[in-house]
């Protein structure tokens, strides 16, 4: 076990961890390297892939209840949100962006379940395609992290 402090990275064993990842389709290629890349640093974090369970949802805003309904399941230890929302020339953007983030943030707090926000917000699909593999494995990272904390911590 360890207390994140001074900056250091801790040393992360998730083989104990059950995960729930919620991912859209909309932006798929992009979402589909996010979650690429999300696996295969819960993977070398030691999570089995037999503890970890995926669901695919329409787009952004149904992120949260798919989250909402892993996390009252009682199954899991973390969750992590996947998807991509790239502006376009509407105030859309904004909407779609905030309330997928306050739905995340919601059931987190709510459901007292660590959840990683891997929802890439950007200016179009050059910047999206280049985020997609830093994203994807801080979010498995922030999941595992976040959990061992609180197991610490409670």
């Amino acid at each position: 076990m360890f207390v994140a402090d001074k900056g250091k990275t801790p040393e992360l064993d998730g083989s104990a961890l059950h995960i729930g990842i919620v991912r859209s389709r909309f932006n798929e290629n992009v979402t589909r390297g996010l979650l690429k890349a999300c696996l295969a640093e819960l993977a070398r974090l030691r999570v089995p892939d037999g503890q970890i369970t995926q669901a695919v949802v329409p787009g952004a805003l149904e992120i949260p209840l798919a989250l909402r309904w892993l996390a009252r399941s009682g199954k899991y230890d973390a969750l992590i949100a996947l998807g991509c929302i790239i502006r376009g020339e509407t105030y859309h953007f904004e909407l779609v962006a905030n309330e997928s983030a306050a739905g995340i943030t919601r059931v987190a707090l709510d459901d007292d379940i660590p959840i990683a926000n891997a929802i890439l917000t950007t200016e179009d699909l050059t910047q999206a395609t280049v985020r997609q593999i830093e994203k994807g494995r801080d979010a498995a990272r922030a999941a595992v992290e976040m959990t061992l904390l609180k197991d610490q911590l409670a």
